[in-house]
């Protein structure tokens, strides 16, 4: 038997996704359940996390005139997403949803959720995905647009 193999695996290696705190996020926007978001176990089903994923940036870069969902010529496109639960949410509760942006490419950006239950202090729940910015009619990527980009680095 070799050294190698005795060596214990490197603590990175068995680290499990934790729960993010309300410091991690640089704004927040409050979502509220629906009675159909829940399943047949009696909590929100997995999918509707990912729809509060769009609904809080996109809602954010419409709000902060950066995003014009019928008339601009720039669309971010998803290309990546993932999450991790942590702990169950169901109706009728109200969702903290907070947003950070982790990279900023020249035509991409990560953005990161973390859905709270309002009051709580840990995420429900945590995500990504990452938005390739495209012109609307080629679908070819395009540099982010300046005003874009300014409100896309206060969430550094």
């Amino acid at each position: 038997m070799s050294d190698a193999s005795l060596t214990p695996p490197s603590p990175a290696h068995n680290l499990r996704p934790q729960p993010g705190t309300r410091g991690d996020y640089a704004v927040f926007r409050t979502i509220g359940t629906r009675w159909m978001d829940n399943d047949a176990y009696g909590h929100v089903n997995n999918v509707v996390y990912y729809s509060w994923f769009d609904t809080a940036v996109n809602a954010y870069l419409i709000e902060q005139g950066v995003l014009d969902i019928h008339q601009g010529d720039t669309i971010g496109l998803v290309i990546e997403t993932q999450c991790n639960y942590f702990s169950p949410l169901a109706f009728p509760q109200t969702i903290d949803a907070g947003i950070r942006v982790s990279r900023l490419g020249g035509s991409s950006v990560r953005y990161e959720v973390g859905l709270f239950a309002q009051g709580q202090p840990l995420t429900a729940a945590k995500g990504h995905f990452v938005h390739v910015y495209v012109e609307k009619a080629s679908r070819r990527p395009v540099a982010l647009p300046l005003p874009l980009k300014t409100v896309l680095e206060t969430l550094l």
